[in-house]
């Protein structure tokens, strides 16, 4: 759905979570909405590193590390060790307690989606959501055709976060402009059965910011830093690389409860 309600044309391009996105239309979704779920969130289950907003930084930081990946320097916040597995995200749909959950994760099943045709965003709902139902709690448009008071304010979010996402593109701008990326390595050294350490092993290698390169910056770029707010993110950021080790613990943890345990002699 665009602003002017117009029919899209074809939608391009791979969105994670999102496996059949369709342009919000009241001609093919008239009588859909979204069911009421304790857990809705078991779709994120899949996203072990989910896109973050610069503005999320620093309430995303207390849960996990937040990286940089590709050519695009693209903030991720990462939430597991392995590809596929979301390790805060339970069984039941829920979110571990004091779990930030990334506004990317909250705004499903609406995402913008490139129309070709038409050269414009447009409003999608991914129609394989399983709280996507006919006759939902929560219904997509009234009586009219004209979008609900709950789809209104999904467009909001969805509008508030391309704005955030713009924001952040800027912000990895300037990080690029100002060569403050460097490449970094996520290590876990395992103890070896008689209580000393074994070899160190790789568990990710990702894009950080240097702190070697941001103490060096001239004086007037650090002070541009500062007054854009752009430095609270970087240190924000920074902080939130410990959380490897929380990240790290909570696997070998998990590994140690599904071992068998050894019968005593």
């Amino acid at each position: 759905m665009t602003k002017s309600q117009t029919p899209a044309g074809e939608i391009s391009g791979n969105v994670l979570f999102y496996s059949r996105p369709e342009p919000l239309a009241p001609e093919l979704h008239a009588k859909l909405g979204v069911k009421r779920m304790d857990g809705p969130f078991k779709f994120a289950k899949a996203g072990h590193a989910i896109p973050l907003t610069v503005g999320e930084f620093p309430v995303a930081a207390v849960t996990g590390p937040i990286i940089f990946v590709g050519d695009e320097k693209l903030p991720l916040a990462v939430m597991g060790l392995n590809a596929g597995d979301n390790m805060f995200v339970r069984a039941d749909g829920t979110f571990e307690p004091g779990v930030y959950i990334p506004a990317y994760v909250r705004r499903y099943p609406f995402v913008y989606a490139n129309d070709d045709v038409n050269q414009q965003m447009v409003l999608c709902v991914d129609r394989n959501a399983e709280f996507v139902v006919e006759g939902g709690d929560l219904p997509f448009f009234d009586k009219n055709g004209q979008p609900s008071e709950y789809t209104k304010s999904c467009m909001d979010f969805c509008n508030n976060f391309e704005q955030e996402r713009q924001r952040t593109m800027s912000f990895v701008e300037l990080l690029k402009e100002l060569d403050l990326f460097e490449t970094k390595t996520a290590t876990f050294t395992p103890p070896k059965p008689d209580g000393t350490l074994g070899e160190p092993q790789k568990v990710a290698e990702y894009f950080g910011v240097s702190e070697e390169k941001l103490l060096k910056l001239p004086t007037d770029k650090f002070i541009m830093l500062r007054d854009n707010g752009a430095l609270a993110q970087i240190y924000a950021h920074l902080l939130s690389l410990v959380g490897w080790d929380r990240l790290i613990s909570l696997a070998l943890a998990r590994q140690a409860q599904t071992q068998p345990q050894a019968a005593n002699a």
